[in-house]
């Protein structure tokens, strides 16, 4: 049984979730949580200070403990806001792969989005999404960002993320304390504004359930339930207040709209150690929860929703579940995960004008090499999909120019928003996809250099099979070729069954192909008409 970790180094705090796969579903193990304001400085010098970094780094050492006695088998380590806005952020990076070993991954607003989706959406029986099936708001509103998704029927029909983070609000309007009444309204245009912009591409209409993840919907949902359980006990008898209160707890974080706004107005007007004092807030939250407030408040009312259901789940059960998706074929979300992954290839093919009718053979072509040369080419089970991502993507340059295509193609798909990809993964799709024609993998080359040194010999074998695919797809006015491939102990045969056009032009591509094929495979290629 895999035992897989997730970390999450958010602009508020860092947390770990440890869990195991059992019977092909994941439970839960380990979790850990510090709250080391990584984003504080960011929003206001642009730079990680020393001060945060080093403490963020002592929070991750201690998860690293957590991960050995755990013996976890696979982690996965992202950033979030402030990683994404600081100018320093490759050199703290560096330092985290110098003292714990670990990569850590900077993730686009729009990928931290569909992660949180997925951990929220598919957290079982017992999770939030649990029998949804209508159109659904998710919130995620943190240190530095606020990620909105509209998801109908489990699947998400638009994302966005907006600079909303309650530290990045704090940092930039609430210098004072108690909140200075200016700088309260200048916050308010600002995220008014911001979630105009959001509620344009997002277009809310028909939302029957809105679900808020993260430390300050929590504290939210705490701080509004105990103050409705404690105005509902002061107007009733003591026996309608317990039974008020025990459906307070039934609802398990169910908030209304109203109470958000209610707790936005009271806490304004406090300072800080009065906030402290609030039922549900605490010391740390309290630093940065006026402006938390104001955020759903104002995203509540302007989106016309009756309230949010909080949930614990979020970034860190997405990354687990993608872990366990791609690992594990039987996991009831591999599935689904492969088709929304395969859907952003698609997009991203047509946003950049590919004809998908014309790069299907190609992919298909790729895939039937990569399973049939399985033993030739040894390389891991990932590289299957990665390969016909390749091949979908691979005219994707000409948007740019025809002329060094392919050079424009390793660009677009390394730097474009492509769901289910990590940027390791993209990085080695738009490897894939860039030497065809002329061009040869060169070491130092700029599309391997951000892939790991002891991945490049699968990223060669992929690149020769990707060319044999393109090379079987020549002849654009002729029916797709059949091919079949046999390998022997020297040489690799290709047998062509010739279309209604014929096959020259393919069969002359193949050959052109051998000189490469044996420098990569060591064995001789030799392409025949059946």
């Amino acid at each position: 049984m895999p035992t897989f970790a997730a970390v999450d180094i958010g602009s508020n705090s860092c947390r770990l979730k440890i869990a195991k796969v059992v019977a092909h579903q994941l439970r839960t193990v380990a979790e850990d949580r510090e709250v080391t304001r990584l984003g504080a400085s960011v929003f206001e010098s642009g730079l990680v200070s020393p001060e945060a970094m080093a403490n963020t780094l002592r929070a991750l050492k201690r998860f690293q403990r957590a991960v050995q006695t755990h013996g976890v088998d696979k982690i996965r380590v992202v950033a979030t806001a402030a990683m994404r806005d600081a100018r320093n952020g490759a050199a703290f990076q560096a330092w985290v792969k110098a003292e714990t070993g670990w990569n850590m991954e900077i993730i686009s607003g729009l990928e931290e989005g569909r992660l949180i989706h997925l951990g929220v959406m598919g957290g079982g029986a017992a999770g939030p999404g649990a029998g949804v099936g209508g159109r659904v708001l998710l919130v995620d509103l943190g240190g530095g960002s606020c990620e909105i998704t509209l998801s109908e029927h489990k699947r998400i029909k638009e994302t966005i993320s907006v600079p909303l983070g309650a530290v990045r609000l704090t940092e930039e309007f609430l210098g004072a304390d108690p909140a200075p009444a200016e700088g309260l309204a200048r916050m308010r245009q600002w995220i008014g504004r911001e979630l105009r912009r959001a509620q344009r591409k997002i277009q809310p209409a028909g939302v029957g359930l809105a679900i808020a993840t993260s430390g300050t919907a929590a504290a939210l949902a705490e701080a509004c339930g105990l103050q409705e359980k404690k105005r509902v006990s002061k107007s009733a008898s003591q026996r309608a207040s317990k039974s008020a209160g025990r459906q307070v707890g039934k609802l398990a974080g169910m908030v209304a709209t109203g109470e958000v706004r209610r707790l936005a107005a009271k806490i304004a007007k406090m300072t800080l150690p009065e906030r402290e004092a609030v039922p549900g807030i605490g010391p740390r939250r309290a630093e940065i929860i006026v402006a938390g407030t104001q955020v759903y408040a104002e995203l509540l009312e302007s989106f016309g929703l009756a309230g949010f259901r909080y949930s614990a789940l979020g970034l860190r059960d997405g990354i687990l579940a993608q872990m366990l998706a791609e690992q594990d074929a039987r996991a009831t979300a591999h599935k689904e995960f492969e088709h929304e992954r395969w859907e952003s290839v698609l997009a991203t093919a047509r946003r950049y004008g590919v004809d998908l009718k014309r790069a299907e053979p190609v992919r298909a072509h790729a895939v039937q090499l990569f399973r049939e040369l399985k033993a030739l080419h040894q390389m891991p089970a990932e590289y299957e999909s990665w390969l016909a991502a390749a091949a979908m993507l691979h005219e994707t340059g000409k948007f740019i120019n025809h002329q060094g295509h392919n050079r424009h193609t390793q660009y677009i798909v390394s730097s474009s928003e492509i769901y289910g990809y990590t940027q390791v993964q993209r990085t080695t799709v738009s490897a894939i996809a860039r030497y065809l024609g002329k061009s040869r993998p060169q070491p130092g080359d700029r599309a391997l250099r951000n892939i790991p040194a002891d991945e490049h010999k699968h990223v060669h074998r992929a690149v020769v099979l990707l060319r044999l695919a393109v090379a079987l797809n020549q002849d654009r006015a002729s029916d797709v070729l059949r091919v079949r491939a046999k390998v022997y102990p020297k040489r690799v045969y290709l047998e062509l069954e010739p279309g209604r056009t014929g096959a020259e032009l393919e069969l002359w591509s193949l050959r052109k192909e051998a000189g490469y094929f044996r420098e990569v495979f060591g064995r001789e290629l030799f392409c025949t008409l059946a």
